[in-house]
């Protein structure tokens, strides 16, 4: 255990102080939720731009659930169809940007994945959308739909960490948090699944 000598009243202080370096509990902080689609793959027969499946419409409706106890002020998704259906699970109030897309990757035959966009290009334009998103809503909760890699490539900028070294594969319908005031930008949840258990 850790010994503490100081009395209550510094310990109060310096826990506040602690809170507040990770923008907990600060005026004016925009909270970005990071949500992946839902699952699409399972039973997949349009490849190019496939909708939900039975599997990731019961994902969204159990995100839907959870987001509305949140009061999110705006939903902002990717254009592809599974971003889409994700968050209108959630409110028919969407928002498209374009610049929340899927990394540009190619899938091989023998299922691996060769990346056509430079996760740089991918952090980017994910900050550029996040930061935008941010500015319009100031103090506000926003949800933002988007793809796994593309979020993986934000969070990794975030947490100042170089391209690949975030070894984390966001499931479907998980909720990473970004809490942004000016130019600070602190992680405080990364991938959570408890709405799906």
């Amino acid at each position: 255990m850790l010994a503490v000598t100081a009395g209550s009243e510094q310990i109060t202080r310096a826990m506040k102080a602690l809170e507040a370096a990770f923008l907990i509990g600060i005026e004016g902080v925009t909270e970005t939720w990071l949500v992946r689609h839902a699952d699409c793959y399972q039973d997949i027969t349009d490849t190019a731009d496939p909708p939900l499946s039975a599997l990731g419409r019961g994902q969204a409706a159990r995100l839907a659930e959870r987001v509305s106890r949140a009061r999110p002020v705006a939903i902002y998704s990717s254009p592809y169809r599974r971003a889409i259906e994700t968050a209108r699970a959630i409110s028919d109030d969407v928002r498209v940007d374009d610049r929340l897309v899927e990394m540009d990757l190619v899938v091989n035959e023998d299922g691996s994945l060769d990346l056509r966009e430079p996760p740089t290009d991918v952090v980017d334009r994910m900050r550029a959308a996040i930061d935008e998103i941010g500015e319009r809503h100031p103090g506000g909760r926003v949800v933002v739909v988007s793809h796994g890699a593309a979020i993986i490539a934000y969070l990794t900028d975030v947490l100042q960490l170089e391209p690949g070294r975030l070894r984390m594969l966001p499931y479907y319908t998980s909720i990473s948090v970004v809490r942004a005031l000016g130019d600070r930008r602190m992680v405080g949840a990364l991938g959570d699944v408890a709405h799906l258990e």
